[in-house]
């Protein structure tokens, strides 16, 4: 039996047309480890902006109910050449009860349960899911684990990637973030030391009356010197950033480096063999990464994903890492959303103009069965 309901696509022309759009699917029966999910709940992440709005113009878009026609200017409608012409569906994650199974025993085991998944088209009323990375909800609701994939496996990895690398401490660029308030909460409950970028007063505020020890505000006349000093304090050589664009991972490589040469008890014209590493996460900043070379000769910069990350990190610490965020879904693993939206609500100008905005605690979620 198949089952049918309303489906957002995102369609990207040669031309640079890019077209969002609700439209009535078919969803087949799902196979061996597949569920069928009744989708309740979906957030709105910065990863799924990538193929939703991109740097398409909105302001001066066509808008019509249920559909949006929108212009992406160059460079970065030839740099999405790849999907030119294919009609994708969006949605990375979000929550809903399983309606209907595959015969494999994994699949049959969460019939009639609520879910957290990760299908890919999340923004729709139904989604196939793997039943291997569907996370039984319980007594939660839906709201409760719509975002229990993408932040919190993303923030638990930086603190395993951490300690696979024997490092006790990290810094992160946007420490405001609901990611970065979790990452917060993780630190404190596993004793590392987290140096907290934030970019206003009000947000330093706030990490702190949560129990954050080090936060620096790269508002403030004397950034540079007060992130020295919080790297000097917690040896914070090893940082997560997703910013992407502009000169924020080299402001870190630089205090790292003037910490480490202030440590040294030699000269060296190379400047300090200070191993330092930064991982870039996400592209808020759609920009070039400007990085001025004066760190010394022990530096990396990298990409992190979720899923290679998790791919690498083996079963067991997998299946760890899931059961720590079901366990602590309400408290160290909450989000809070600014607003909730059906699924035509999501195509308007206000709300497109909004939420691709990502303000720090300013995050969306999709209700598709309103």
């Amino acid at each position: 039996m198949t089952t049918t309901g309303k489906q957002l696509f995102t369609t990207l022309e040669a031309d640079g047309t890019l077209t969002l759009e609700i439209a009535e699917s078919t969803f087949p029966e799902p196979k061996s480890n597949q569920v069928l999910v009744k989708m309740e709940a979906a957030p709105i992440n910065p990863s799924d902006l990538a193929i939703l709005t991109g740097a398409a113009d909105f302001e001066n878009a066509d808008y019509s109910p249920g559909k949006v026609v929108a212009k992406m200017p160059e460079p970065f409608n030839s740099g999405s050449k790849a999907r030119h012409g294919q009609r994708l569906p969006a949605g990375n994650e979000g929550a809903g009860t399983v309606v209907a199974t595959g015969d494999g025993d994994m699949a049959k085991a969460l019939m009639g349960q609520r879910v957290a998944c990760v299908p890919g088209t999340a923004f729709s009323e139904y989604a196939i899911a793997d039943a291997t990375m569907c996370l039984p909800l319980g007594d939660h609701s839906a709201e409760d684990g719509a975002s229990s994939f993408v932040n919190p496996m993303t923030a638990l990895g930086f603190v395993e990637n951490a300690k696979m690398d024997g490092q006790d401490a990290i810094l992160h660029t946007v420490g405001a973030s609901n990611l970065g308030q979790m990452l917060n909460r993780i630190c404190q409950e596993d004793g590392i030391k987290l140096v907290n970028i934030v970019r206003k007063p009000d947000q330093a505020q706030m990490l702190k009356s949560q129990g954050a020890e080090y936060v620096v505000d790269s508002s403030q006349d004397d950034f540079a010197a007060q992130l020295r000093d919080a790297i000097d304090a917690t040896d914070a050589f090893y940082g997560f950033d997703p910013i992407g664009g502009g000169k924020m991972v080299d402001h870190c490589f630089k205090a790292m480096e003037q910490v480490a040469v202030s440590k040294m008890t030699e000269y060296s014209r190379y400047g300090s063999n200070q191993q330092k590493r930064m991982f870039i996460y996400g592209r808020l900043d759609m920009g070039p990464t400007t990085l001025t070379p004066s760190y010394g000769f022990g530096w990396t910069l990298s990409g992190w994903l979720l899923t290679p990350f998790l791919q690498n990190a083996g079963m067991e610490r997998v299946v760890r890492m899931r059961q720590r965020v079901l366990d602590n879904l309400t408290t160290t693993f909450a989000s809070s959303y600014k607003k909730k939206v059906s699924l035509e609500e999501m195509l308007t100008k206000d709300a497109i103009l909004d939420y691709r905005q990502m303000k720090t605690g300013e995050k969306y979620l999709v209700t598709p069965q309103a």
